[in-house]
């Protein structure tokens, strides 16, 4: 009775603010649910809207909307006869080039006769889709149905045999849009499964994994309702990766909070007659572990705002938002739903006062951490020389960034069209390099580009753009100043008017835009024409904007990882009130980051067979990584300090071990199970961090928890607490 009087002491108004939080969540969680069907409305995927507003290529995108009232998308319809082309063939190609300019969506201006290749097998139409009128960007999912209106119509009525397939910038950038299309949906189903599968082994009860998994799916609904509106008035930038990153984070650490929770609501189960009683000393031990790992990932992720992607910069806040409402949802919420429930939530074994909760002297955690004390240095040494091994192959890791057509795992129709078009047309038309230049100096920087390598050198290969809107006319009055100059550009008089000085030209590259040796000319043209005097030159275009988007990722991962263990170490330092145990616990998930590194560069070189890395894969790989990884080990060193207190250091560290090493496997499984299902996206970037990160929060569960940090602790010592008084306690 002393016991429960204790536990009671806090006042009754708190339990009922408890409980009255707790119903707000559940109406506010079921509220936000409705909204995760929404978000594709508000997603930006384009490149462009992750750029900062100093690159180089987001300035000339800005400029260029003063030329044009609309800006497009370049696309192309291919056709394609292994054999040939046949009239019927061509007449097809013909009436479909007319009938594109009805899509409402497509620029009609832009679309030019059919093209042909030079064996005859294949013909291209080019069908640019508009992205922006004036200020307002087209959304997505319009360009998606624009898109699809377009292959329906090329595909219908089409001759036997006649293939058909979109290509180009923007059936490209549509089937990436399509790859998140059901993301909620496909996503969400994918991760409840999985958890509920693992739940199910973990409890051996057929009820006690609705609990977690439904506390879970109100912290997202939550999220969902505070992230919408942030990203439907632009406060932050939504994508489908940084979507998708958020609903498996949300699951996966709201399962493994939620199991930290249960596990000592379990053991106090057996000491307390009351489950009030019980709950509230559950809460009190593991409240802080979660706390504690809630501020640490909250503030690894919004160290990515430091970063210049904007996509980087909300993504921290985005998933940031996101552990914060699951942590508060799993510290209210399922307290009160669990207490409310019963003890019969744990059938068909259900805690009874019995006092056998102490796990450190009794089961297989506790004979694994005895034996572990035995020779403590022979597996902290054996350990560490393997995960160093492992780390020795993180140089072949390629991080040079993926083509647009590398970056699918499936095949989408603009791939198959992509490649046909390469095959046989110029793979730089279509998508040239802008440049933005003083009018007076039109010329200089016209001849300058012209001997650019990787610069098209034929006729017509650098121009000022042509306004569409005045070829549509010429051509509706016949007008013969349609033909072409010497230099193969049209006659000023169909070219755009220079705006306050500045004026907008084309330059064609040989080749196609996502790919490293545009990149290269576009780096080239800079270094070309950077130096013109007077001529402020400014270089974007697709191609720009893919290399700066890059550039800036690169610049994000150097930037971010050294500034994330600072953060991550002061919480240790704060949370442990000691210097050397957070060094250690730093350093070795430093050690099984690169160790992941190492494994993730085979497995993507020599198994899944991917072309390459994005440059921002590292920066992604180690935020998640890191900041959930020590999660682990900060379930496990709250409760060693805990047991430390009554029982020594090094009695504390098997103790510690010996009660926590079955919950925090349980939760690295059930985490790295929800990050692996992003591979059901047909994305490569996604596959990659969901390989990664579900293959490193295994290392860090299985080894480094449950034999690095422990093994080292216990031969190192009272010395891990200092300087804290407890360096000076029992060893």
């Amino acid at each position: 009775m002393e016991r429960a009087a204790a536990v009671r002491r806090p006042a009754r108004v708190i339990l009922y603010l408890f409980a009255g939080l707790a119903v707000v969540l559940f109406l506010l969680g079921g509220f936000g649910g409705q909204f995760q069907a929404k978000l594709a409305e508000v997603q930006k995927n384009d490149n462009a809207a992750f750029l900062p507003g100093s690159a180089e290529s987001t300035r000339v995108d800005k400029e260029a909307e003063k030329f044009r009232s609309e800006q497009t998308l370049p696309g192309f319809i291919v056709y394609q006869r292994v054999g040939g082309l046949t009239q019927e063939d061509r007449a097809k190609i013909a009436a479909d080039a007319r009938a594109f300019r009805s899509i409402r969506g497509v620029d009609p201006n832009q679309i030019a006769a059919p093209q042909f290749s030079r064996d005859g097998s294949v013909a291209n139409v080019a069908v640019p889709l508009i992205g922006k009128r004036g200020d307002v960007e087209v959304p997505g999912d319009e360009l998606v149905d624009v898109e699809k209106a377009v292959v329906e119509l090329a595909k219908a009525d089409a001759p036997d045999g006649l293939i058909v397939h979109s290509a180009g910038p923007g059936g490209l950038f549509v089937a990436f849009i399509e790859a998140f299309e059901g993301i909620d949906g496909v996503l969400l189903l994918a991760a409840g499964l999985v958890v509920i599968v693992i739940l199910l082994v973990v409890y051996r009860s057929p009820v006690l994994w609705f609990f977690p998994l439904f506390s879970s799916i109100i912290a997202l609904g939550v999220s969902v309702l505070i992230v919408y509106p942030l990203a439907k008035h632009d406060v932050l930038t939504l994508n489908g990766q940084s979507q998708g990153i958020l609903f498996v984070l949300v699951i996966g650490a709201g399962t493994d909070y939620a199991l930290l929770l249960i596990s000592r609501y379990r053991e106090e189960l057996h000491a307390y007659p009351a489950r009030l009683d019980a709950m509230i000393a559950a809460w009190r031990g593991a409240a802080p572990a979660i706390a504690a790992s809630a501020i640490t990932v909250v503030l690894g992720l919004l160290c990515l705002a430091l970063g210049e992607l904007n996509s980087n910069k909300s993504l921290g806040p985005v998933t940031a938002i996101g552990i914060a409402c699951t942590a508060l949802v799993m510290l209210t919420f399922l307290p009160v739903f669990l207490v409310l429930f019963g003890r019969w939530v744990f059938w068909p074994r259900i805690p009874r006062v019995d006092q056998q909760a102490d796990l450190a002297t009794h089961g297989a955690w506790a004979r694994f951490a005895a034996r572990l004390a035995g020779r403590p240095r022979l597996a902290w040494v054996s350990t560490a020389v393997i995960l160093l091994a492992c780390a020795g192959a993180m140089t072949t890791l390629k991080v040079d960034g993926l083509s647009t057509t590398d970056s699918f795992t499936s095949e989408p129709d603009a791939i198959l069209g992509q490649r046909i078009y390469d095959a046989h047309f110029s793979q730089g038309a279509g998508a040239p390099a802008v440049i933005i230049t003083n009018l007076d100096r039109q010329d200089e920087v016209v001849a300058a580009a012209s001997k650019v390598p990787g610069v098209a050198s034929g006729p017509g290969s650098v121009c000022v753009q042509v306004d569409y809107a005045k070829l549509a006319r010429a051509f509706a009055a016949d007008s013969t100043s349609i033909r072409p100059g010497a230099d193969g550009c049209l006659p000023p008089s169909l070219q755009v008017t220079s705006v306050g000085g500045r004026i907008a030209i084309d330059a064609t590259l040989t080749n196609r835009y996502d790919t490293p040796e545009a990149f290269e000319t576009v780096r080239a043209l800079r270094a070309a024409l950077h130096p013109i005097a007077g001529a402020d030159a400014l270089v974007g275009g697709a191609s720009a904007i893919n290399y700066d988007t890059q550039q800036a990722s690169a610049h994000d991962r150097n930037l971010i990882i050294p500034i994330v263990l600072v953060v991550i170490l002061i919480v240790l330092g704060v949370l442990l009130r000691a210097l050397v145990a957070p060094l250690l616990l730093i350093a070795t998930v430093v050690l099984s980051f690169a160790a992941t590194l190492g494994v993730s560069a085979v497995f993507f070189n020599h198994v899944f067979g991917f072309a390459d890395s994005d440059p921002g894969f590292p920066l992604f790989a180690f935020v998640f990584l890191v900041a959930l990884g020590i999660d682990y080990n900060i379930f496990l060193m709250t409760r060693v300090r805990e047991e430390t207190l009554e029982h020594g250091t090094r009695a504390g560290i098997v103790r510690g071990l010996s009660v926590t090493g079955g919950v925090i496997t349980s939760a690295g499984v059930v985490l790295a199970a929800t990050f692996a299902v992003l591979g059901v996206l047909p994305l490569v970037f996604l596959a990659e961090v969901g390989f990664a990160v579900a293959f490193g929060v295994l290392l860090d569960t299985i080894i480094v928890r449950s034999i690095l940090v422990p093994a080292l602790s216990h031969d190192i010592g009272k010395k891990i607490w200092w300087p804290s008084a407890l360096a000076k306690g029992v060893d």
